[in-house]
């Protein structure tokens, strides 16, 4: 079988990939390699709003318990809350079981240590050998069986701690907030109503099937159009599990990730609080981002697609702000991982002391246009146009077309038999047919 830990946790269709005897499985391994040495670990599980959401957290509250570990019950809750929740209770890790941006069907288990960080790729390995070899536990019987208890105030914790980082009021602001009937539907109005801003919300009645449905950060259209028939200042659009955040300024225009990290770089380097002047981000980024942040003064470091690996990068080097171009913001002074309803609230506190539009904020940053094609080829032969002399030579011609204004980017695909052609540059016309012309190339020499 392929690996079970994707680039952010177990997924699949719910009761049919990711079932109730796997999500007991990955409670019980997880509960016995994250917490060898203690007694009675201590695990925080939260979910989003997916009617799937209880079974699978009923089947991995009972692997937990069956190998001794107790179980405290967050409820319908952000993933960045478990992430608060985990260290606030000092338990030994969380667990969050949602499939983020994805459709109703799906679902997803995600593990944070006991420091509120993502597993590692050597941890996950550990708990999928335990599953994969039938490893026989420990009997744990009469009062060593772990027990469940619910953690009442558990979305007041994480609302107390989003209102502490902010001082500003939004009092004058009108804003749309898209909650993607998922996680964030009751906490994100809340926040910034006690926040004085007037607010508009869409996607906030969540029935189980739902979530992510033509709403949140992958269907910005409602947003938009809601800003503008408002006549809004601005708009936040939220994943199904709120870690990730996009923006919709006056304009009906969209502000994504990239330009909002180029805003928080701004306003961090001024204030002093960038560290090394450095913005962690992914080969997915926009060369528009690129030179924005080089004509501020900052520096970029780049990684592989996936939140998991920026932050990775960001605790190696130091480094406190991160991101994707999807939405995932992680300022590490804050919160240990990518925080939707976080980000929002430092742009909306960041557009307030500027005094400006969130437009012209965004505008300090051209995006060039990006295209991305398809080419499907074998899984076994994904990895051949590194060395296949044709293309090759096809891609440095192109590169050099481009004097330092485009790219191309070459990305098989982790899941799928696909090798993923992604070319930026100045001409949109011009790009999509050498992106075309070069997925078919690849598609004939890899054949």
């Amino acid at each position: 079988m392929g690996r079970l830990f994707g680039t952010d946790g177990v997924r699949g269709v719910a009761n049919t990939e990711l079932t109730p005897k796997l999500a007991f499985e990955l409670g019980r391994a997880g509960a016995y390699v994250l917490a060898t040495n203690s007694h009675k670990p201590k695990f925080v599980i939260g979910k989003d709003t997916r009617i799937s959401g209880d079974m699978l957290e009923a089947a991995l509250s009972a692997g937990i318990c069956s190998v001794g570990g107790e179980v405290l019950r967050a409820g319908v809750i952000p993933t960045p809350g478990v992430s608060i929740l985990t260290r606030e209770l000092n338990a030994d890790a969380g667990v969050v079981i949602s499939a983020s941006h994805n459709p109703a069907e799906f679902n997803g288990i995600k593990f944070f240590n006991n420091e509120g960080f993502k597993l590692n790729d050597e941890i996950e390995d550990r708990i999928e050998a335990l599953i994969n070899e039938n490893f026989e536990y420990p009997v744990v019987g009469g009062d060593e069986v772990g027990s469940i208890t619910d953690i009442l105030d558990a979305a007041q914790v994480y609302e107390d701690f989003i209102m502490s980082t902010t001082e500003v009021s939004l009092e004058g602001k009108k804003i749309i907030l898209d909650c993607a009937n998922g996680a964030v539907y009751k906490i994100a109005p809340e926040v910034f109503t006690k926040l004085g801003a007037e607010i508009f919300t869409i996607g906030d009645d969540p029935d189980g099937i739902n979530i992510n449905k033509k709403c949140g950060s992958t269907h910005l259209e409602r947003l938009q159009n809601a800003v503008l028939e408002r006549d809004a200042d601005f708009g936040f659009a939220f994943d199904g599990d709120a870690d990730r955040m996009l923006a919709v300024d006056e304009k009906g225009k969209i502000v994504d990730g990239d330009m909002i990290l180029n805003i928080f770089a701004s306003n961090m380097k001024k204030n002093g609080t960038l560290k090394d002047d450095t913005v962690v981000v992914t080969v997915m980024s926009n060369m528009g981002l690129d030179i924005a942040l080089n004509n501020i003064g900052c520096k970029y470091v780049k990684t592989q697609v996936g939140d998991r690996y920026v932050l990775e990068e960001m605790k190696a080097k130091g480094y406190n702000l991160g991101g994707e171009q999807s939405g995932h913001i992680i300022l590490l002074d804050y919160n240990t991982t990518g925080d939707g309803l976080l980000s929002a609230v430092q742009l909306a506190t960041i557009i307030k002391k500027e005094g400006k539009k969130l437009s012209q904020l965004a505008a300090t940053m051209k995006v060039f246009p990006q295209v991305l094609v398809n080419a499907k080829v074998a899984n076994s032969k994904k990895y051949e146009f590194e060395k296949d002399e044709v293309i090759q030579e096809e891609i440095k011609k192109m590169e050099e077309h481009f004097h330092e204004k485009g790219r191309v980017l070459i990305r098989p695909s982790g899941t799928e038999p696909l090798v993923r052609v992604m070319i930026e540059g100045e001409n949109l016309a011009e790009i999509r047919k050498m992106a075309e012309n070069l997925a078919k190339l690849i598609r004939t020499r890899l054949a």
